[in-house]
C-alpha cells in the first residue's frame, strides 16, 4: 500500500468520524466544531486528489467563513436544545427512511459514474515548450460556460439563506429594542406627542435672611 493510499484512508476514516459526531452531538456548537473537522478532512481528499484550487477553497469559504457565520448564528439564536430533542423520536423513522434513500441515490450515482469515468487525455503539443495546464482556469472556463445557469441558482439560493438568516436574528426578543418597520410607518405625530397645559410660571420670592442670635450668657 502506497503513502497516498493510507492517507486517503486516514483522511476518510476522521471525515466519517466527524460526519457521525455532527449528528449526535448535544452540544450545537461542539456539532458545528465537527463539522470544521470534517471539512478539514474533506480538503485533504481533495489535495490528494491534486484539485488543490478546490481544496484551498473548501477551508477557506467553508471553515473560514460559512461555519463562523454558523456559529454566530446559533449563538444570536440561543437554541433551547430540550425543545429540539423533544421531537426527536416522534420524526425518527420518516428521517431515517428520507436518508437510507438519499445514501442509495448517491451511491447509485457515485457507482455509475466511476464506472464510467476514463483518464483524461491531454492533448499533444506541437511545441517543444511544455504548458502547465492551471486546473483554477480550466474548472472557472467549465463554470462560467457550461454550468453557468446551475451557478446563477446557487447564486440565488444563497442570496436567500442571506436573508432568511438576517430575518431570524431581527425577531421580537425580550432583551432587544426592535421595532416593527409597519408600526414605525404607521406612527403619528400625536401619538407621540403630547401637549400639556400647565400654569404660567411666577417669580421665585427670596426668602428672608436669617439673623444669628447672639448668644446669652449664663
Amino acid at each position: 500500500m502506497s503513502v497516498t493510499t493510507g492517507l486517503f484512508y486516514v483522511f476518510s476514516a476522521v471525515m466519517l468520524f466527524a460526519a457521525f459526531r455532527v449528528i449526535t452531538a448535544r452540544n450545537p456548537v461542539h456539532a458545528a466544531l465537527f463539522l470544521v473537522l470534517t471539512f478539514f478532512q474533506a480538503s485533504m481528499l481533495w489535495m490528494l486528489l491534486k484539485a488543490e484550487f478546490l481544496s484551498i477553497t473548501l477551508v477557506l469559504v467553508y471553515v473560514g467563513a460559512v461555519m463562523v457565520l454558523f456559529l454566530f448564528v446559533v449563538m444570536m439564536m440561543d437554541i433551547n436544545v430540550e425543545d429540539m430533542r423533544a421531537g426527536f423520536w416522534k420524526h425518527f423513522p420518516l428521517a431515517a427512511v428520507m436518508g437510507v434513500v438519499i445514501a442509495l441515490e448517491m451511491a447509485a450515482v457515485l457507482m455509475g459514474g466511476f464506472r464510467a469515468m476514463e483518464n483524461p487525455q491531454i492533448p499533444a503539443l506541437a511545441s517543444a515548450d511544455a504548458v502547465q495546464l492551471s486546473n483554477t482556469k480550466e474548472l472557472g472556463k467549465l463554470l462560467f460556460t457550461r454550468y453557468l445557469y446551475p451557478l446563477e441558482v446557487a447564486a440565488a439560493i444563497l442570496l436567500v439563506a442571506m436573508i432568511a438568516a438576517i430575518a431570524l436574528t431581527l425577531r421580537a426578543r425580550k432583551d432587544s429594542k426592535y421595532v416593527s418597520p409597519g408600526d414605525q410607518v404607521r406612527v403619528r405625530a400625536r401619538d407621540r406627542m403630547t401637549v400639556v397645559k400647565m400654569a404660567a410660571t411666577q417669580m421665585a420670592v427670596e426668602p428672608a435672611p436669617v439673623v444669628p442670635q447672639a448668644e446669652t450668657k449664663a
